[in-house]
């Protein structure tokens, strides 16, 4: 797009959706810009570094392997549009960038499926583990380890893990983001199937036992996120390899170590259709 924004600003809920119609998901008509910059508040980011760094996106990805975009862009967006947590709670954000700075991208990324030649309403807005941006911000927030964001293209490399692990509550404890991940590294846990068993299990014991209790996090050092966020000036976000992310503290190991082998115990016992030790006992 040539229309470059100085700033990503604020578009509310209810203006965003009254301009997402039938028509503009379809690409039937575009988007009533002039529209959407009367309905918006400036914010103080920068777009032009988030646009370049989505059309570098579009550029090394081909439409058929557009899914594997996801694993590339979660580190650099994350570490390019350096938020607060609270800042990036807010959905008015995210609208902006969907529908005023990258619809493309957003046309792109998640195209309609036949029959329905429309794009979902909430790739543009809606929750944040379905915005096609704020998924992938907050996937690299919550699944970081620290400076680390190795991790992060781990999990946005399984798509499961976007649709399913990013809902989850329990990943708020860092501990247990790692502790999944780890058996996704590891191979332990694989497919689709296996990935939402695994989800669903650990959710559900997460409801009668305490990780917290069993595998303590360490308090995170809130004064050098905002350093990070403030160094964002002197700092070049390179595209061919992994940024720094925040040096706010690791995942203590002794932590990961004491949920992996539960986690591993829940997804032994967890139903995975087509599994073959499961199919022997229902024959």
């Amino acid at each position: 797009m040539s229309d470059i924004l100085a700033r990503i600003g604020h578009l509310p809920d209810d203006a965003a959706v009254k301009f997402l119609t039938s028509a503009v998901l379809e690409q039937r008509e575009p988007l009533p810009m002039a529209a959407v910059d009367r309905a918006s508040q400036p914010g103080p980011w920068e777009a032009e570094p988030v646009r370049q760094l989505l059309d570098e996106a579009m550029k090394r990805f081909e439409p058929e392997s557009r899914t594997a975009a996801d694993a590339w862009l979660a580190p650099l967006l994350h570490a390019t549009l350096r938020l607060t947590r609270r800042e990036a709670a807010d959905s008015r954000i995210w609208n902006h960038l969907a529908l005023r700075l990258a619809p493309d991208y957003v046309f792109w990324r998640h195209p309609g499926r036949p029959p329905t030649p429309a794009v979902n309403r909430a790739r543009f807005s809606g929750p944040f583990y379905s915005q096609t941006f704020s998924r992938l911000w907050w996937a690299a927030e919550l699944f970081r380890n620290g400076p680390d964001y190795g991790p992060v293209v781990v999990a946005c490399g399984n798509q499961d893990v976007l649709n399913t692990v990013l809902r989850l509550e329990v990943i708020l404890h860092r501990p247990t983001a790692q502790a999944i991940l780890r058996l996704l590294s590891t191979g332990a846990v694989r497919t689709g199937r296996e990935v939402n068993a695994l989800a669903q299990a650990v959710n559900t014991a997460g409801s009668t036992l305490a990780y917290e209790a069993l595998a303590p996090d360490a308090v995170q050092d809130a004064d050098s996120y905002r350093d990070w966020i403030e160094d964002l000036g002197n700092v070049l976000v390179p595209y061919d390899s992994l940024p720094d992310g925040p040096t706010d503290g690791r995942v203590p190991e002794h932590a990961v170590e004491a949920l992996v082998p539960l986690f591993e115990r829940l997804f032994a016992e967890a139903p995975v259709r087509g599994r073959p030790e499961q199919q022997e006992t229902i024959e």
